[in-house]
């Protein structure tokens, strides 16, 4: 079974190296997309934080049904941080978001 597992991921780096720079950071992205990111998503009013979710998979760009073409927000889901603690409470429940490309102030990234 290890070297099964080995000669999959032999393959798969001698496959990146000849894909150009956009198609690795699109792989990249789908294999985040499949195993998920322990994100951090925080939301400011200035430069105060107002509002914080942990336990963020991915944020996606919202798409338009027919036409296909990228809406002006974001959206995902993670277990709001009510009392901005930065850990999950008892009580702080996973959540659906979305945030505007227009008026909100955000920073996402991974749990360190």
């Amino acid at each position: 079974m290890f070297y099964k597992k080995t000669a999959a991921l032999i393959v798969a780096a001698l496959a990146l190296t000849s894909c150009t720079q956009e198609s690795q950071n699109k792989i990249g992205r789908d294999v985040q997309n499949f195993t998920g990111v322990n994100g951090v998503l925080e939301i400011y009013a200035g430069p105060t934080l107002v509002k914080r979710f942990l336990e963020v998979d991915k944020i996606s760009t919202a798409q338009g049904t027919e036409d296909k073409l990228p809406r002006p927000y974001r959206y995902g889901s993670g277990k709001i941080d009510l009392n901005l603690n930065g850990k999950v409470d008892p009580g702080e429940k996973k959540v659906y978001f979305e945030i505007s490309d227009y008026s909100t102030n955000y920073i996402f990234y991974e749990a360190p």
